[in-house]
């Protein structure tokens, strides 16, 4: 049995059609999303038809096995053709697990104290720190543009943009519910406490990748705060933007740790891009009945994709069941092995996609993809 690349060919035809859809078309998001993903499909689309004639030409070389005075040259031309199919199916399986289009774009990683009250705080902010060293670690610049600091030392929530090569690709798995089980520097009797921080990882958007004018969004000013709600600039320089104001899709971006009131509402843009585009990715998967983006969820302990057991030194990741005791390693930002676990998670999780929802059991002959060969396109 062969993987099918029959509903490949059908999804790009169906893009194709939409393409041309005035509907699609009248629909600049979902016309962006239509042409990226027949962006995507494409390269994968052209090995499917390479593969559907190789498929079709060994088919008919098997046909002649049967006829005694054909089956020398039928042997000839199968010990030609067999490895080109092979070769072609390969390529085909590499193009359709390759990585995500954004894997080279910046992104705004967004942080934020969930189950747990100051320790869930404090626990936000030694978040921050490892991806600071891990973004560090690999040349990546990063940027804090909004952060709301407790009287404890924590964070409620913050903002950051990280920028270089590969930055989405490096963080794009951190998205979930992360949680800390320890002992608290405030717990009398030694009782281990389970708190939980939620981390958000957005791909940067264009302005091609997202239309913002203006007439969608408010833009308010007023003064940053620290600690207890205490001034700390005594210029109006924070910016909050509000996007499709008192409607459900209402989107509120606050920006305050920058000087300038421009930067501050450049900032809050790229972010209010970055949430927009986020939304718009999270629509078109749901249609295409493929989870790509992983939900944060509401921050409850029991909806984890990481723990980090402080007592035990160790850390879980439970989407992949891969487990580490360098816990002192991970939070000082080595989050490569983990990061290379689940990309191979990642790259086997699509390929059995592939081997199990690709397969369309067609007979042989069928649907142009031909012959005796695997018995399935």
């Amino acid at each position: 049995m062969t993987i099918s690349v029959r509903p490949v060919l059908d999804e790009l035809a169906e893009l194709e059609a939409q393409l041309g859809d005035q509907e699609v078309i009248g629909d600049p998001a979902r016309y962006r999303a239509v042409m990226q993903r027949y962006g995507e499909l494409k390269p994968a689309a052209e090995l499917a038809s390479a593969i559907v004639a190789a498929r079709r030409a060994v088919g008919e070389a098997e046909a002649m096995l049967v006829d005694t005075d054909m089956r020398d040259m039928a042997l000839e031309e199968l010990e030609r053709l067999s490895p080109e199919l092979e070769r072609l199916e390969e390529q085909f399986q590499r193009q359709l697990v390759a990585g995500d289009p954004y894997d080279d774009d910046d992104v705004i990683l967004e942080v934020r104290a969930a189950a747990g009250g100051d320790e869930a705080s404090l626990f936000a902010a030694e978040v921050l720190q490892m991806y600071l060293r891990y973004a560090s670690t690999h040349g990546l610049k990063a940027e804090v543009l909004d952060s709301h600091p407790t009287d404890v030392g924590g964070l409620t929530k913050v903002a950051v943009e990280i920028k270089g090569g590969g930055a989405y690709r490096r963080f794009k798995f951190e998205s979930g519910v992360h949680r800390v089980q320890r002992v608290p520097t405030t717990e009398a009797q030694g009782r281990i406490h389970t708190s939980t921080v939620t981390v958000a990882v957005l791909p940067e958007a264009e302005d091609v990748d997202v239309a913002l004018s203006p007439a969608d969004y408010r833009v308010d000013v007023y003064r940053s705060s620290g600690p207890g709600g205490q001034s700390v600039n005594t210029t109006d320089s924070a910016v909050r933007i509000t996007y499709a104001p008192g409607t459900a899709d209402e989107i509120v971006v606050t920006c305050q740790d920058g000087k300038s009131q421009l930067k501050n509402k450049e900032k809050a843009l790229t972010v209010l891009r970055a949430r927009l585009l986020e939304r718009e990715r999270a629509r078109a998967a749901a249609e295409e009945r493929e989870a790509r983006l992983v939900q944060i969820g509401s921050g409850e302990r029991s909806e984890k994709i990481r723990t980090y057991n402080f007592p035990q030194s160790r850390v879980t990741d439970h989407r992949i069941g891969y487990t580490t005791h360098d816990l002192a390693g991970v939070m000082g930002g080595d989050l490569d092995t983990l990061t290379a676990a689940l990309e191979r998670a990642e790259q086997d999780r699509r390929l059995a996609h592939l081997d199990h929802g690709h397969r369309d059991g067609a007979r042989p002959g069928s649907s142009g993809e031909a012959g005796q060969h695997g018995g399935a396109a």
